[in-house]
């Protein structure tokens, strides 16, 4: 039955008189058979989330950047132009904006592990599956929210 599309199983179902079983994967769409992060699921994203900070605060102290957002940024007393100098800042500044919110997103992460919410989805409310945390750490929504921003 796995080649039969959900609704010729429910009308198959229906007419043979049998209960209508629906597939795992539509089961944990519709939010039964829910999976939790399990205790060392979630240690293992921790330890990854607090590497990622770490790794984000040591690249915008090479910047000369806070995680608070200030910044000094000191272009090389060589710039014989003014322009190349403020385009070179610029991009400076655009790739530390980049990685402060790559910081919030892992501290948000980090804050909801810590209040135990963490895998679940801010809008729905739903278990964000563990995939989708893998290939995201920082998921907020599950991919149904995520698809309807």
């Amino acid at each position: 039955m796995q080649d039969q599309s959900y609704y010729a199983r429910y009308i198959g179902s229906a007419v043979g008189g049998g209960a209508l079983e629906a597939e795992p994967s539509e089961r944990l769409a519709a939010g039964r058979d829910r999976v939790p992060v399990s205790g060392d699921v979630l240690a293992q994203f921790r330890q990854q989330l607090e590497t990622e900070r770490a790794d984000i605060e040591r690249e915008l102290a090479e910047l000369g950047a806070e995680p608070d957002g200030s910044i000094q940024v000191s272009l090389d007393e060589g710039f014989a132009d003014a322009a190349q100098a403020t385009s070179e800042r610029a991009k400076v500044l655009s790739f530390v904006e980049g990685l402060i919110n790559r910081l919030h997103d892992v501290q948000s992460a980090l804050g909801r592990i810590d209040r135990g919410v963490y895998g679940r989805c801010e809008r729905c409310g739903s278990d964000i599956p563990p995939e989708r945390l893998e290939a995201v750490p920082t998921a907020r929504l599950c991919m149904s929210c995520a698809q309807k921003r």
